[in-house]
């Protein structure tokens, strides 16, 4: 008789395993660890090899056990394949593969049973399936191109590709690809180049030679060769990059260049040249770390040299004066970097002993008592306006103007103002993309609420817009389209002394008096209760990103130093999305009250626009709080008092930090925390805020305008809203975007909160192109259509609070 796998074939007993039994076979002992012996003396060994009624042990049934085993020996197989030099080792990228590479992975992609070399060999195939699936993307937006392309308009054309498209199709492949605009335009033209012009270096990338950001570096250094030019360097540069080993990006970029140079000489003076004149710009930026950068980019190189021998000498001085023992050079090298940038002369920085990121000593050296501080009361009604052209900097980090952003009213742009002609971003130029969209002309500048547009007026010292902000040197104007110079919203005299006059927030003694046209404001956000010690949660800055708590505070301790800083209040629900905003008035005079044996002020101040954030919990928590005692001791940090109604006598001195107090009952119909507030900010000034509703989620209509434009309240509560251009992956300012219609006013679209967004200059053009649609659901909501019938919807902005 045959014996049965795993039967002893000196038992021919009726407990032995008889044919057709479930029983375990020869390779469970490597599954299990110890083949089962039919001897054991264990009842519970008798009764797990034991016949059961459906032919099952507990080991399964023969047919499931010969199929794990098979498997088993399936994927030993298919693992052997990815050694060197194996079948799949060799495989060129592409379905099959990646269905192989997914079956030996296995779930999660743990490579369970790989060795190493095969393990390698997956790295390697995964690598190249990559790069096969750039080369398919590249692909795809070619079909784009062809699919867009209109044989009327007679284009020229590079085989089957046009040399020209436009910019709705850049920004229907910026949704899909969830990227901004320029990457998109560079990501187009990078696929125009490998199509039309450098098939060879395609064909790398396709059979996982080149990865995607290897063949873009080739064709951003060979874009500016002329045809003849472009295949000869191409048949010099395709025997280095298939020779071994591979290259790394440096090296693809270091060959290609070096080819470029060889067969254009001139190519490399030409790309320098033009850089000096059209894309030199300085940026600012947030470091991985979470510090800041701040970059000059394609300068001139003689200047840029010199400048750098005087930073040197600079930092060498700090370095001989033996007041930072042990310093590096590099550090001495950025903190006189800065200082030479904010003005501040060698001898304040050795004077005071420590550098911008160390802990101020707690006197130093020519601090100047509190009682000697200097006030400096500005002129009567003088007002520090936020925003104009001008005020936003040099540089945005938008990826969308390569910092040439200019502020724009609404759609028709009908005076002919400056353009936003940016085709650069943040990289290469973004290739033969025509004009976008169906817009006409530049208009003129519309940069805060007040709508002021053009230069400033000669002699004025100030721009002609602004958000209506108030600095803290003297009087601003309010958020609201209807307040004036002389009066709040609600009729309420401006408070402060008899005359008029209010005082500067308090400066350090290096400072210098502000003169010349006021400062570029840094865009801050920070939640109120960081400020006031009630929670340690983060903070946001337009061009730095996310700031840490005590980051937030060190910055707003800076902030309120400065005579320029426009403070405003934000007020969100639970998930940050703004609902009340109100803009900061002049209120009552103070000065600064730091606590003896205080850590110094800061060497240098930072004029910035300051959006206060806090939940409406947060402002009913504030009004429950009791009142506070008799005035005592100056408190060093930031505080919060209420005050019932008003402010008791003494509360401006005794306030050292922020006070956010209610001042009289909420217009009818309002939520309960709007109407005028007293905010108190470091050193005693104390401005008012009126608090309304931002028409997010719904809109009442109270701030609509009757005509084309919009009013200064309007306008400034949208960009609160909004925060950042309406299209998905565009990032530019509210404030430096167009006040858009999403219905066209010309088609009966309203001049209101529940039609209208911020949109960049170039995303306005596109949403006004053929076969782009744009709505609102519901107000702070923006659902964007695009020609090939995608729809993608942007919410309002969430605050950090």
């Amino acid at each position: 008789m045959e014996q049965e796998p795993g039967q002893d074939p000196d038992d021919d007993g009726p407990s032995g395993p008889q044919p057709g039994d479930a029983s375990p076979g020869p390779g469970d002992a490597g599954l299990s660890g110890d083949a089962p012996s039919s001897a054991s003396s264990d009842p519970a060994s008798a009764d797990a090899g034991a016949d059961s009624d459906d032919g099952v042990s507990v080991f399964g049934p023969w047919d499931a056990l010969e199929g794990t085993l098979g498997a088993a020996r399936e994927r030993e197989e298919l693992l052997s394949g990815f050694a060197s030099g194996g079948v799949w080792d060799k495989r060129a990228p592409g379905p099959e593969l990646s269905a192989a590479v997914a079956r030996a992975a296995g779930e999660g992609w743990r490579c369970a049973g790989a060795a190493g070399e095969e393990l390698v060999g997956l790295l390697r195939a995964v690598a190249a399936l990559q790069s096969w699936a750039g080369a398919g993307l590249l692909g795809m937006i070619r079909a784009l191109i062809r699919d867009g392309d209109m044989s009327c308009l007679g284009r020229p054309r590079h085989g089957g590709l046009p040399d020209e498209w436009d910019d709705s199709l850049v920004h229907e492949i910026a949704l899909a690809l969830a990227v901004s605009a320029p990457s998109a335009a560079r990501t187009a033209q990078a696929a125009w180049e490998l199509g039309a012009r450098l098939p060879g270096v395609e064909l790398l990338l396709r059979d996982g030679t080149l990865d995607l950001p290897r063949a873009r570096l080739v064709t951003e250094v060979f874009g500016e060769l002329s045809d003849e030019d472009c295949g000869r360097a191409e048949e010099l540069l395709l025997p280095e990059l298939t020779a071994p080993p591979r290259k790394t990006c440096t090296q693809v970029e270091r060959i290609a260049t070096a080819i470029a140079a060889a067969v254009d000489p001139e190519l490399a003076e030409r790309r320098r040249e033009a850089a000096e004149r059209h894309r030199s710009r300085v940026a600012v930026f947030r470091e991985a770390s979470g510090a800041a950068g701040l970059s000059g980019r394609d300068l001139p190189v003689d200047e840029t040299l010199a400048a750098y021998a005087s930073l040197d000498a600079r930092a060498r001085q700090y370095r001989d004066s033996g007041a930072f023992p042990k310093e590096r050079l590099d550090r001495l090298r950025a903190a006189a970097y800065l200082d030479i940038l904010n003005g501040l002369s060698a001898g304040a920085r050795i004077a005071c002993g420590h550098l911008s990121s160390d802990a101020a000593p707690e006197t130093g050296p020519g601090e100047v008592p509190d009682d000697d501080a200097p006030e400096d009361d500005g002129p009567a009604g003088d007002e520090r306006l936020a925003e104009g052209p001008g005020s936003g900097g040099s540089d945005c980090p938008c990826d969308e103007c390569d910092g040439r952003c200019t502020p724009h009213d609404d759609s028709d742009f009908g005076d002919g103002g400056p353009d936003d002609d940016s085709d650069f971003g943040d990289g290469g130029p973004s290739g033969p993309s025509g004009p976008g969209g169906s817009g006409n002309g530049g208009g003129p500048g519309h940069g805060g609420p007040k709508g002021g547009s053009g230069p400033p007026a000669a002699g004025s010292g100030r721009p002609s817009g602004g958000t209506g902000n108030a600095g803290l040197q003297g009087g601003g104007a309010s958020g609201g389209g209807d307040r004036d110079r002389r009066g709040n919203r609600d009729g309420n005299a401006r408070a402060g002394d008899d005359s008029g006059r209010t005082s500067p927030a308090p400066r350090s003694p290096f400072l210098k008096p502000p003169s010349g046209p006021p400062p570029a404001l840094t865009d801050l956000v920070l939640p109120l209760a960081t400020l006031l010690g009630h929670g340690g949660r983060p903070g946001e800055g337009h061009a730095l990103g996310t700031l840490d708590p005590a980051l937030c505070r060190a910055l707003a301790a800076t902030a309120t130093l400065s005579p320029d800083t426009a403070l405003c209040v934000t007020v969100t629900d639970p998930g940050g999305i703004a609902i009340g905003h109100g803009c900061a008035k002049t209120g009552r005079p103070g000065r600064l009250a730091r606590p003896p044996g205080g850590p110094a002020p800061p060497l240098v101040a930072l004029p910035a626009r300051i959006n206060l954030t806090i939940t409406a919990a947060g402002l009913a928590r504030l009004r429950a709080q009791p009142q506070t005692g008799p005035p005592g001791p100056p408190r060093a940090g930031w505080a919060l008092d209420r005050h019932g109604a008003g402010p008791p006598a003494g509360s401006v001195a005794r306030a050292r930090g922020t006070a956010l107090t209610r001042r009289s009952p909420r217009p009818p119909g309002d939520p309960d925390w709007c109407g005028p507030w007293t905010l108190t900010v470091p050193g005693g000034l104390q401005l008012t805020v009126h608090l309304e509703p931002v028409p997010t989620y719904d809109c009442d209509h109270r701030n609509e305008s009757h005509a084309y434009k919009p009013n200064a309240t309007l306008r400034h509560l949208v960009q609160i809203r909004d925060h950042s251009c309406t299209f998905p992956p565009c990032s530019r300012h509210a404030r430096d975007s167009d006040f858009e219609h999403a219905v066209p006013y010309d088609q009966g679209g309203r001049t209101c909160a529940c039609n209208a967004g911020a949109r960049s200059r170039r995303c306005h053009r596109v949403k006004q192109s053929a076969g782009w649609n744009l709505t609102q659901p519901q107000p702070g909501w923006h659902q964007w259509t695009t020609p090939r019938g995608r729809t993608y919807t942007q919410g309002p902005h969430r605050y950090p609070v």
